[in-house]
C-alpha cells in the first residue's frame, strides 16, 4: 500500500518584494554597527597597538578550528539528510584513527601557539616594564626622557600631576606625542581603572597602593579617557580627555596651566577630593612638593598616619600599649564624615546612617526617587520598602571596635 502524499501548501505567498524586504531587514540593521568606537582595533599608541595585533592573531587561531567546524556542520546536516539515498549508511561505524589524529593534533597545535604568544605578550607588554621602542624598528632614544605623570582616581573625576613640571590638571591631560609616558597610579578612596583605548590597555587605581604603566602615543589628537571599574553613581561620568599633541603644542599646554595661576597644596586637593560628577577641567599652575606621595600614604590630611610609617611599625615588631594611641590616626574612613562629607556608599558608623540606607552620600547629583522616601536626603531609621536589606528590628548599632583587641580565646587549628 502507497504512502498518501502529503497535502500541497495552498497559502499564498507573499511577493518577490516583500521576501526581499524581509531578507533586506537584517542587512540594514548591521549598518547600526558603524556608530561604534571602534578605537580599540585602531589605536593610536604603540602598546594598544601591540595588544591590538594580539587579539587579532589569538582570534585568527581560534577561527581556524571554528570555522571548519561550523562549515562541516551545515555540510554533514545537507550530506547526510534522511532524503539523500546516496550517502553511506553505516550504523556499526565508531571509530576512525585519520579523525582523531585531526581531532586532537590541530587544537593541540593552536593551543601550544596561543601559549608562546601569550607567555612572550604578558613579558614584552608588562605595564611596569619600560618602554624599549616608540613604535615598530623605532627604538626609544638614549637620551628621551620620560614625561612622568602622577594619576589620582577621585570621586568621580581624574587628578593627573607633573612632578617635573610643577603643575597639575583636573579630568585633562595632555602629552607630546612620540614621547614615552610613565605614568604612576593611585587611588583616593575606592578601587578604579585608569583606561585610554587609544593608549594601552587599563590599570588598576587602589588606595594605598602605587600602580605603573609606560606607554606612548604615536599620533596627535584628542582621545577619551575612562574609568572602566564601577565605583559608585558617578561612575558613568568619570571621563577625561587625553590630548596628544606636538612638542610645541604641548609646551603652549603647559604655559596655559601655569598662568593659571590656582595652586594644588593639601588644603586644595581636600577640597577637589570631595565626592563630585561631572567636574568641568581645572588647571594648577604650581603643586606643592610630595602632595602625591602624600595622597599614596593616605596621609594627606593632618594627624593620619602615612602608609610608610604604618609599615616600619609593623617591620619593628609593632608599637605594643603605644599603638592605641595611633588607632585615631588610623581611621581612614571615617574622615569625610568627620569634615561632613561622606565616602560614597558609606554606611555607619562612617556616615552615621544606618546600612544601606536611603540617603545618598553628600556630593552626588540628585537622582529621581519614589515620594514613599520623604525626600532625596531625609535621614532614616529603617530601610524602605525597596532596600531589601537588614530585617525590621535588627542591630543598627555601630560596629564594633577591631583594632587593638586580643581574642578571648587562642584560635583553634
Amino acid at each position: 500500500m502507497a504512502l498518501a502524499r502529503p497535502p500541497t501548501d495552498r497559502r499564498p505567498r507573499g511577493s518577490w518584494s516583500r521576501r526581499a524586504l524581509r531578507g533586506l531587514v537584517p542587512l540594514a540593521a548591521t549598518g547600526l554597527l558603524t556608530g561604534c568606537n571602534m578605537v580599540v582595533l585602531s589605536p593610536a599608541g604603540d602598546v594598544a597597538v601591540q595588544q591590538r595585533n594580539l587579539l587579532i592573531a589569538a582570534t585568527v587561531l581560534m577561527l581556524l578550528v571554528i570555522v571548519p567546524v561550523i562549515a562541516l556542520t551545515f555540510l554533514y546536516a545537507w550530506r547526510y539528510r534522511a532524503t539523500n539515498a546516496e550517502a553511506t549508511y553505516d550504523p556499526d561505524w565508531h571509530h576512525s584513527t585519520q579523525l582523531e589524529v585531526v581531532i586532537w593534533t590541530v587544537p593541540l597545535l593552536i593551543i601550544l601557539a596561543l601559549g608562546a604568544m601569550t607567555w612572550i605578550s604578558t613579558h614584552t607588554l608588562d605595564p611596569f616594564r619600560p618602554l624599549t621602542r616608540l613604535a615598530p624598528n623605532k627604538p626609544v632614544p638614549a637620551d628621551v626622557k620620560p614625561l612622568t605623570v602622577e594619576v589620582v582616581a577621585l570621586d568621580w573625576k581624574w587628578l593627573f600631576i607633573y612632578p617635573d613640571l610643577g603643575v597639575a590638571s583636573l579630568n585633562e591631560m595632555a602629552a607630546p606625542a612620540n614621547v614615552p609616558i610613565t605614568f604612576k597610579i593611585t587611588s583616593s578612596s575606592v578601587w578604579n581603572t585608569f583606561h585610554v583605548p587609544a593608549l594601552a590597555g587599563m590599570v588598576y587605581a587602589m588606595p594605598g597602593m602605587q600602580t605603573q604603566l609606560h606607554a606612548v602615543m604615536n599620533k596627535e589628537g584628542d582621545f577619551a579617557g575612562l574609568s572602566a571599574h564601577y565605583s559608585g553613581s558617578g561612575f558613568s561620568r568619570m571621563t577625561f580627555g587625553f590630548r596628544s599633541l606636538s612638542q610645541e603644542g604641548f609646551d603652549a599646554w603647559v604655559a596655559k596651566t601655569k598662568a593659571s595661576g590656582t595652586r594644588l597644596d593639601r588644603e586644595a586637593y581636600l577640597k577637589v577630593e570631595k565626592p563630585s560628577e561631572a567636574v568641568p577641567v581645572q588647571y594648577f599652575g604650581t603643586v606643592e612638593n610630595g602632595l602625591f606621595d602624600a595622597v599614596l600614604g593616605m596621609c594627606v590630611e593632618p594627624g593620619q598616619m602615612c602608609v610608610a610609617e604604618m609599615h616600619h611599625i609593623d617591620r619593628t615588631g609593632g608599637a605594643a600599649k603605644e599603638s592605641e594611641a595611633n588607632r585615631e590616626r588610623l581611621e581612614y574612613d571615617t574622615r569625610r564624615a568627620r569634615s561632613g562629607d561622606e565616602s560614597p556608599a558609606a554606611t555607619f558608623p562612617a556616615s552615621g546612617r544606618p546600612p544601606q540606607g536611603s540617603v545618598q552620600p553628600e556630593g552626588m547629583m540628585p537622582r529621581d526617587q519614589p515620594l514613599s522616601r520623604g525626600g532625596v536626603n531625609e535621614r532614616k531609621t529603617e530601610p524602605d520598602q525597596e532596600q531589601g536589606n537588614a530585617l525590621p528590628g535588627a542591630d543598627r548599632g555601630p560596629a564594633p571596635a577591631q583594632l587593638n583587641n586580643r581574642p578571648s580565646d587562642r584560635h583553634q587549628h
